[in-house]
């Protein structure tokens, strides 16, 4: 019944603004969707709002695959370099942010997912929905039905779109670490990884191993390297593959926290030999510099365009009369904007505001980058 749909749905998304982390955000909202919309499996990404490529953490519930790692690379190929229907990033950008393939094409079978994914794991139909804020994705789900199943329906598809931004909201707010990170981990030099083309590790020199060391346990692949790589991290890796291939404009990069709570970012690159061949796609990783780690610490907080300008202003020291004549608004108006800044960031003061956007976030990459020289 309408009512009874209304009640389960405001449980879930209560349930979700109770919890600490992303990982129990995925959990809380799986096992109440279930009641709402039946499924038999589905899978729970994380995105960077600013590329929309996967990153930690990630939720697999009862999913089993065979060869996971190879489903995992296939999966991730076919999303980013393969035409297809309902892909993420084009409900990233449309006006209803999920879909069902049954509901989208007349014949499954046309779609690639299908004839190469879901028919062959028993599947017969998927609903896909981004979870985003405005028009910043923060993560993504698919809701897998087995064969004998019914497909899924426009309702069950408009209450998961429905979803999409309280969803997106629990996210964004969950990037915003309770307290100062821990420090950076013992290794702070660049990590390298090197994948061949099929998204296989081949490579991967001590430096990488340790950054992987420090990211929160996720979903993980193994790899001939006894080293296990996380299932977003494919994602980075083909999203190289599709710049170089003219199917995407952006960069593959992805940010991560790590367990101490500092950031790292992933950037993918694809190697060419002589010829201009594809040979393989490295992968750096390396802690967050602080233009890195400033965008999504203010998506994060939800700052607006001019709410950010007056905070940059207040971060240089800047008082109300400065900051009024610099942006051509009036004090008054610059005092409200200052209030709506604190009220979101959670703050009372100036000094506080420069403390938990700087101080807490920025300063311990800042302090990564300084040089320092002894005088003679």
């Amino acid at each position: 019944m309408p009512a009874e749909i209304r009640r389960r749905r405001d449980q879930l998304v209560l349930a979700v603004q109770r919890v600490d982390d992303g990982v129990a955000v995925f959990a809380a909202a799986s096992a109440r969707l279930r009641r709402l919309v039946p499924f038999d499996a589905a899978v729970w990404l994380t995105t960077d709002p600013g590329t929309g490529l996967p990153t930690a953490p990630t939720l697999a519930d009862n999913l089993e695959l065979d060869g996971e790692r190879e489903q995992c690379s296939a999966m991730w190929r076919r999303e980013l370099l393969v035409a297809d229907v309902n892909l993420y990033r084009d409900l990233a950008r449309a006006e209803v942010p999920a879909a069902a393939l049954r509901a989208t094409v007349a014949d499954p079978a046309q779609s690639a997912r299908y004839r190469e994914f879901l028919d062959p794991q028993g599947f017969s139909d998927e609903l896909r929905a981004v979870l985003r804020v405005g028009d910043s994705p923060w993560g993504a789900i698919n809701l897998f039905r087995r064969r004998g199943q019914t497909p899924f329906t426009q309702a069950e598809t408009e209450l998961v779109a429905g979803l999409s931004a309280p969803l997106g909201e629990a996210l964004r707010v969950r990037a915003r670490p309770a307290d100062p990170p821990g420090g950076l981990a013992p290794a702070g030099r660049p990590g390298l990884l090197l994948f061949d083309r099929d998204g296989a590790l081949v490579s991967a020199n001590a430096e990488a191993r340790a950054w992987l060391a420090e990211l929160p346990a996720d979903q993980d692949l193994p790899s001939d390297l006894e080293v296990g790589v996380p299932m977003w991290l494919l994602g980075t890796v083909f999203g190289a593959l599709a710049v170089a291939r003219g199917r995407d404009d952006g960069t593959a990069r992805s940010r991560v926290r790590t367990r101490r709570g500092s950031w790292l970012v992933c950037h993918a690159s694809c190697l060419r030999d002589a010829g201009g061949a594809l040979t393989g796609i490295a992968v750096v990783i390396e802690p967050a510099k602080a233009t890195e780690i400033a965008p999504i610490i203010v998506q994060a907080y939800d700052l607006t365009d001019r709410e950010q300008q007056i905070t940059r202003l207040i971060a240089r020291g800047a008082g109300t009369a400065e900051i009024a004549g610099e942006l051509y608004l009036s004090a008054h108006t610059v005092r409200d904007h200052v209030k709506a800044v604190f009220a979101k960031v959670g703050v009372s003061s100036r000094g506080e505001l420069v403390a938990r956007l700087f101080a807490d976030h920025y300063e311990p990459a800042h302090l990564q980058d300084a040089v320092r020289v002894s005088g003679n």
